[in-house]
């Protein structure tokens, strides 16, 4: 990863990165398997601390393919930075998740983090999480590729 990119640089990784996650699941049908390459595009073209998904479940957030650390295996409705983006079926960036009101932390290490939605019909069904352990890692062009990239994702839904 280029330490620090500048807006085009950073944009010219995540168009490759988007071209690349719609090749992989231009015809996969198996969610697991789309969604484990996204996740290792990501980690592999960012070098984030962890990246991957969380499931709506039984009416929780349940741990689906990712990449980095052991992470939590299940984040309740509206708890953490998962659980709000769901609830308010919105985007999130968090410069610094120590200051984030009911954070979980499931590493010490994580200290910023952007949670993405993933909508079918409209409705939340998964939410892309990725956290770095440096501070203010996330801003506005993450926020937008990301979104772009979990647009693609819901044909695996």
């Amino acid at each position: 990863m280029i330490n620090n990119p500048t807006y085009s640089e950073k944009e010219n990784l995540y168009q490759n990165a988007l071209l690349q996650i719609e090749g992989l699941i231009e015809s996969e049908k198996d969610q697991t398997a789309g969604l484990a390459n996204v996740s290792a595009v990501l980690k592999n073209t960012f070098h984030w601390w962890w990246v991957g998904f969380y499931l709506v479940k039984n009416n929780e957030l349940v741990l689906g393919p990712f990449q980095g650390p052991v992470a939590c295996t299940r984040i309740a409705h509206g708890k953490g930075v998962c659980g709000t983006s769901w609830a308010q079926n919105q985007s999130i960036v968090v410069e610094d998740v120590h200051a984030f009101p009911g954070h979980i932390a499931c590493s010490a290490e994580s200290n910023s983090e952007i949670v993405i939605p993933i909508r079918k019909n409209g409705t939340v069904v998964a939410v892309l999480d990725a956290d770095s352990e440096h501070f203010s890692c996330f801003d506005e062009t993450d926020r937008l590729f990301l979104e772009k990239i979990c647009a693609t994702l819901e044909n695996l839904f």
